[in-house]
């Protein structure tokens, strides 16, 4: 099973290939996913509502002239789509287009995103998925001890109370579990 932002970069990525094919759908629907965040980041640098607003129009237009150009090799879609916004606030800024109450040219730096990034997420959920195949594979009693003891946060001894097996009996199953665990996961099966 895919995490949603797995599928959600999928479905963006489906969506600029088909928008580089001239499907003006596509425009509408990279809109919808991503026209908050890059108004954030314009809003952010630009510290006013029309400019930014402005400033996210160009966005598109730029998106629409030149979707053919992006690769998702080398980047995601809303990384490359937020290099877009911030450079059209920052030309803004640059062209002295921005309204009183703006924020210095240096001040519009890169927005951080706290949000971990889709190669790490990616990392994360393929790392999760080996997890849970190598899991599958043991047998019933060590596997759910495992999941017991790490995704419940259980100890030993409460396990073996539950499971009405002397303490030392459960930290054998575990242990030649987790063993069995490693192997699997350092063959990547």
């Amino acid at each position: 099973m895919q995490p949603a932002s797995a599928k959600a970069r999928e479905s963006l990525n489906a969506a600029m290939a088909r928008l580089a094919d001239g499907d003006r759908s596509a425009l509408e629907e990279i809109y919808r996913k991503t026209s908050a965040k890059l108004f954030g980041i314009c809003l952010r640098i630009l510290k006013d509502e029309k400019e930014a607003e402005d400033a996210l129009q160009d966005v598109y237009i730029t998106l629409w002239r030149r979707a053919d150009r992006y690769d998702p090799s080398r980047a995601s879609p809303i990384s490359w789509l937020a290099t877009f916004a911030r450079n059209r606030a920052v030309d803004r800024l640059r062209v002295g287009k921005v309204r009183a109450g703006s924020v210095p040219e240096d001040e519009a730096a890169p927005v951080a995103d706290k949000a971990p990034l889709a190669e790490d997420m990616m990392i994360d959920a393929e790392r999760s998925a080996r997890v849970h195949t190598c899991l599958e594979k043991l047998d019933e009693k060590p596997r759910d001890a495992i999941r017991t003891a790490f995704f419940e946060g259980r100890t030993y001894a409460q396990i073996a109370e539950a499971g009405g097996v002397p303490l030392g009996t459960m930290k054998s199953w575990v242990r030649r579990g987790l063993q069995k665990l490693k192997t699997c996961l350092e063959r990547g099966e």
